[in-house]
Formats: C-alpha cells, sequence, structure tokens
C-alpha cells in the first residue's frame, strides 16, 4: 500500500520488515508531462515487483530538477544520484537501476 506524505510516497510495509532493509529514496523529475508520468508508474510498479522498501517523490520545480544538473526530462533518481535522464527507460532498465 502506498502512503502519500504531501508529495511523497512510500511503500507501507508490515511491522516485521521495518528496520530491516534500507529504504530506497526513489526520485522522477519532470514537469508532469506524460513521459514523466509514465516513468513514476512504471518506478513504482518496479519497486513494488522487487517488494522493496521505498519513499517515491515526484520533482516539478524546475529550480529542483536543475540542481540534480538534469536538462532533459524525464529523469530518475535513487538515493541522491541520476541514473537515468531525458528517455523513459524499459521496465528492466528501471529495476536494475533500483535494486
Amino acid at each position: 500500500m502506498l502512503v502519500e506524505l504531501g508529495r511523497r510516497w512510500r511503500l507501507a510495509t508490515t511491522p516485521g520488515d521495518i528496520g530491516e532493509r534500507e529504504m530506497k529514496k526513489l526520485q522522477v523529475l519532470g514537469t508532469g508531462c506524460p513521459k514523466c508520468r509514465k516513468l513514476a508508474d512504471l518506478v513504482d510498479l518496479a519497486a513494488k515487483e522487487l517488494n522493496l522498501d521505498y519513499e517515491l517523490e515526484k520533482v516539478t520545480e524546475i529550480d529542483k530538477i536543475t540542481d540534480f544538473g538534469v536538462m532533459s526530462t524525464p529523469a530518475l533518481v535513487v538515493d541522491g544520484e541520476v541514473k537515468a535522464s531525458g528517455g523513459l527507460p524499459s521496465m528492466n532498465e528501471i529495476k536494475d537501476m533500483i535494486a
């Protein structure tokens, strides 16, 4: 189940999982175009399929996007590191990036 935290989302885990695995911070950078929304959906699905503990944030403000050095969206950031920008990676590529 996803829990909304403002613009942030996190996968709610069972009490036994808390503290046992590292929480991944996943960010999708983009202004809200169809490809940006699709990337967010794919990242969410990939994280669920990998059974990750994660927080998914959609960053839409241009100044925050450029702070990452990203000039072309959509972009995927994993734990503060830009993994992809300027296109829509495949599901397998996304899984490799977030695992």
